[in-house]
């Protein structure tokens, strides 16, 4: 048994990216959900920081359909 350690490394560097990535975008979201919390409670509006959260959730999403989509098929 011969293991390709190139394409063994390749796979772990871009699912160490991937992963960072979507926990990063994940984070943002629940940030900016905290941001317009915070503003709501000083009677403000962050409109843009609900806008930017709801984003990066559907942008978690889209990430994790594709990467659903490439497992079926």
């Amino acid at each position: 048994m011969k293991i390709d350690w190139a394409a063994l490394g390749s796979v772990f560097g871009v699912s160490l990216i991937a992963t960072v990535a979507l926990v990063g975008l994940f984070t943002l979201g629940i940030v900016g959900l905290t941001k317009h919390e915070a503003a709501a409670a000083d009677g403000g509006s962050a409109t843009m920081a609900r806008t930017g959260a709801y984003a990066c959730f559907a942008l978690c999403a889209a990430a994790v359909a594709y990467g659903i989509y490439l497992i079926v098929t």
